[in-house]
């Protein structure tokens, strides 16, 4: 052989071949970017919450709106209107908003657990 058919040898550089595993995927990286499938996690928090806030204002507006309609026809009676007003309306009322609040917090966790598992 001569050496004009001897193939000329060059040398190849680029990065390190490491056996590196890729990154584990991470939801937050999805939120962060805003990302479509971020944008779909954050609209699933925001639906749940407002879910739960149409639902509290539902059991707010059943408890409070009747009550004038309920007062108008027992016209003699002042002090069963106190009674409602003044003591009888409040349970019902702290325990709606106890329940929203745990619902919300429920939903956050949920939320949070959702994107730090996957």
């Amino acid at each position: 052989m001569t050496a004009e058919s001897v193939p000329r040898r060059e040398v190849v550089t680029g990065p390190p071949r490491h056996s590196r595993r890729p990154a584990p995927y991470r939801p937050t990286t999805e939120i962060e970017e805003q990302t479509s499938l971020g944008a779909a996690y954050v609209r699933s928090l925001m639906r749940s919450q407002l879910r739960a806030g149409v639902v509290t204002f539902a059991g707010l507006c059943v408890l409070v709106v009747p009550l004038p309609l309920i007062f108008a026809a027992m016209p003699g009676h002042g002090g069963v209107v106190w009674a409602v007003l003044g003591f009888a309306i409040y349970p019902p009322l702290v325990l709606l908003a106890r329940w929203y609040v745990r619902r919300a917090e429920r939903n956050e966790e949920d939320f949070a657990r959702l994107v730090e598992d996957s």
